[in-house]
């Protein structure tokens, strides 16, 4: 089994364009055309049985459509997570309505929602989240979006770990992107997940290997962050990586299905 458990896709009217614009930039070319369909080509084609996509919020007006839209996405190969915006009042209203939608996660950026991951207001998210049992999966680390007003550093997601206690709390790109020192320093060993979502291939292997092993395989999701990281590329990679095969389950499906709540046959 190999889940994914960090890719994008957007309503095909406005595909088109979001990805043109997060070409620009992210400075990349993408791996599929930003639709429910060219995700799903690409998750089959890669030989990934679950492909997990993570919409985020950007502003208040965008919470209904965006988790409406998630909604209907709810089984294999495609499993959508919701989103919040993090000044929303109602906060817990609308938590519930994700959790009564069926939804499995939210998906937070602090920088795109241009607020600090230690600020209260994700605080209060987090912690009723978790109260609801969803899975918080968060960017973390550098974005070229602002990559020099990093808005979840590791020091950040240690307090909420330390405050909140979340149990089901996801760091992407390995705790954080290019952060990966202060990863080490500040969230190695701790209660959270990390995920591989586009850093296979730029971090260095020793250091990926290095987290791994003292983090735990355990708690290390297979990611690519498609589309921007190619599937069958971060496959070959983690394949390739000298770990016990048992771990390479581990990260590759076993870990995101304990999550998800999911078998190892669906």
């Amino acid at each position: 089994m190999i889940v994914d458990f960090h890719t994008h896709m957007f309503p095909d009217k406005i595909a088109g364009r979001t990805i043109d614009f997060l070409s620009g930039v992210c400075r990349t070319v993408p791996f599929t055309d930003g639709t429910y369909e060219g995700l799903k080509k690409e998750t089959v084609s890669s030989g990934v049985d679950i492909s997990v996509a993570l919409p985020i919020v950007t502003n208040p007006r965008q919470f209904q459509s965006v988790n409406e839209f998630a909604s209907h996405y709810q089984e294999a190969p495609i499993i959508s997570f919701g989103s919040i915006y993090p000044e929303a009042e109602n906060y817990k209203e609308q938590l519930r309505y994700i959790k009564e939608l069926g939804l499995k996660g939210i998906k937070l950026h602090p920088d795109y929602q241009e607020v600090y991951f230690n600020d209260i207001r994700y605080k209060r998210i987090v912690s009723y989240a978790s109260e609801l049992d969803l899975i918080i999966s968060v960017h973390a680390g550098a974005d070229p979006k602002c990559p020099d007003n990093i808005h979840c550093t590791p020091r950040m997601s240690a307090e909420i770990l330390d405050e909140v206690k979340p149990p089901k709390l996801i760091l992407a790109h390995m705790g954080g992107n290019a952060q990966w020192d202060e990863v080490e320093e500040h969230l190695v060993g701790k209660d959270v997940y990390f995920d591989t979502g586009v850093v296979l291939n730029r971090m260095s292997e020793e250091q990926f290997l290095r987290i791994l092993k003292n983090h735990g395989a355990d708690r290390i999701l297979f990611a690519t962050d498609s589309p921007w990281s190619g599937q069958k590329e971060f496959i070959r990679i983690l394949k390739e990586m000298p770990l016990e095969e048992n771990m390479k389950e581990a990260v590759f499906g076993e870990n995101a299905c304990r999550l998800l709540g999911l078998s190892q046959t669906e």
